[in-house]
């Protein structure tokens, strides 16, 4: 068994030693399970564990050992998008493993033998497919492993012929591979479909048989918590009425966000809440009390920042406005943005309080010192919205020397929107995944029965409408 000690990744000195974290652990020795036990038949693995919890190391600390022992030489990864290859590259320096992006061209790799891996996005997958299977060859013989990160994107629909083209990519070129690796940190989709690496099983429910994906290693991030790898997260939800009346069609009809029920007034109230210039000023608010949580916590953690989570770009804009009439100091990144990555990559080390962003700051943004999340957006999905808190989850080395077990939280500020509120409510603990068509009443069914995961407590305080709802989960620090 390869234990804490023992591991150790060579060309490094004992105090750069990389060394796996206890589940990091336990993923190579099941990866040595399934390798010895294949028959050529099960080679899908899948992997949960939340955002932070190092699925990047983690994979790569496995490929290493069995490297080592000789069960592979080469390790393929797909990412999302070509930003996230980078942090593939980066993390494989720190293992003295060669990582190429084949994404662009595969000219550009002048020598089958000296790399250790390829990284190509899933777009690319489905453009290159020819030529990535063509080259994979070279690997066949002596084995490699493919690894589909935030692997809940890569869809399957069995019923349908076209659609859904990155899942069908992946499953062709990995016909080749020796062992498949699903990594994700929500393990779930919204359109309730299956996808790549994802191992079904047969549960009764009412006479009938459904099919569930639970994954094959399950690191919840309360675990992780516990150990102090990971920050508890504190929910603050702004309350508020929402008049209903317009301009042109005046009434005195109104309706308290965190009670809205109906789903019409529900989506109206939430676009509401979060525009500056309503007359219930539920977003200036939320603004105003995330900024004065964070300048608390500057006071101890001085680069602390925070990052706000914008519906488009002039929202964003105007967000940025309100934040530096306050003083702050803003960056905006938005897609649109040629320097966007630049920007997100400076701003990991710069001195700017507040990050605004338009969908460029969820999966694979790694940014240790954000400790409030301010979410404004329309979008309540639940794998967006826990994407987007668990930026703030992260502990840099720095701090973690500082702070005891657990760690001092970050704070999430958002629209007391009834969804909002239930994710956060179960935010640190897996559930299963129920494929739709298996079932018609997907989204309804309690599935409870099937988690053997207990619940978490929860105390709401200043629960008075209109005033702000305070969740406070579990995994928060006693003296909090």
């Amino acid at each position: 068994m390869i234990t804490e000690k023992s591991f150790k990744i060579k060309n490094y000195s004992p105090e750069e030693a990389i060394r796996p974290r206890l589940w990091q652990e336990r993923l190579i020795n099941l990866i040595r399970r399934r390798l010895e036990m294949n028959s050529g038949t099960e080679k899908d693995l899948l992997v949960y564990a939340g955002p932070g919890a190092g699925k990047t190391l983690g994979a790569l600390l496995s490929f290493k050992a069995m490297q080592k022992e000789k069960q592979f030489n080469y390790f393929l990864v797909f990412c999302h998008r070509n930003s996230i290859i980078h942090q593939w590259e980066q993390t494989s320096r720190k293992l003295g493993l060669i990582l190429k992006d084949c994404d662009a061209s595969f000219d550009t790799i002048e020598n089958k033998k000296s790399i250790d891996g390829l990284a190509i996005t899933y777009q690319g997958a489905v453009k290159n497919s020819a030529n990535l299977l063509k080259y994979l060859k070279h690997w066949e013989e002596e084995g490699f492993i493919a690894i589909a990160d935030e692997v809940h994107h890569l869809g399957i629909n069995n019923e349908e012929s076209k659609g859904h083209v990155w899942g069908r990519a992946f499953n062709k070129i990995t016909v080749r591979s020796k062992l498949n690796i699903g990594l994700t940190g929500t393990p779930f989709r919204a359109d309730n479909l299956s996808f790549c690496s994802a191992r079904q099983i047969q549960v009764p429910d009412k006479g009938k048989l459904i099919s569930l994906i639970r994954p094959d290693l399950c690191i919840e991030p309360r675990e992780l918590i516990s150990t102090g790898d990971l920050r508890p997260l504190e929910f603050h939800f702004q309350d508020g009425w929402i008049e209903h009346g317009y301009k042109d069609n005046p009434n005195n009809e109104v309706s308290l966000l965190s009670t809205e029920n109906r789903e019409s007034w529900r989506a109206r109230n939430l676009r509401r809440a979060i525009h500056l210039s309503d007359k219930s000023s539920i977003a200036i608010q939320l603004l105003l009390r995330a900024r004065e949580k964070l300048q608390k916590i500057r006071s101890v953690h001085k680069t602390a920042a925070g990052l706000v989570i914008a519906k488009d770009i002039a929202h964003a804009k105007a967000i940025k406005t309100v934040l530096k009439e306050n003083g702050d100091q803003v960056d905006l990144v938005h897609s649109y943005d040629p320097d966007a990555k630049e920007r997100l990559k400076s701003f990991q080390k710069s001195n700017a309080k507040w990050l605004v962003s338009v969908d460029m700051c969820t999966e694979g943004f790694d940014a240790p010192r954000l400790r409030v999340i301010a979410y404004l957006t329309t979008i309540v999905t639940e794998s967006r919205f826990l994407q987007s808190i668990t930026r703030a989850v992260r502990v840099c080395s720095e701090r973690a020397k500082k702070e005891k077990i657990p760690r001092n939280p970050s704070y999430i500020f958002a629209p007391a929107d009834h969804h909002l509120m239930s994710y956060a409510r179960s935010w640190s603990k897996a559930k299963p995944y129920l494929i739709s068509n298996n079932h018609p009443n997907s989204q309804q069914q309690d599935l409870s029965a099937y988690c053997q995961i207990p619940g978490l407590s929860l105390e709401t305080f200043n629960a008075k409408a209109g005033e702000t709802i305070r969740i406070r989960t579990a995994e928060l620090p006693n003296f909090l």
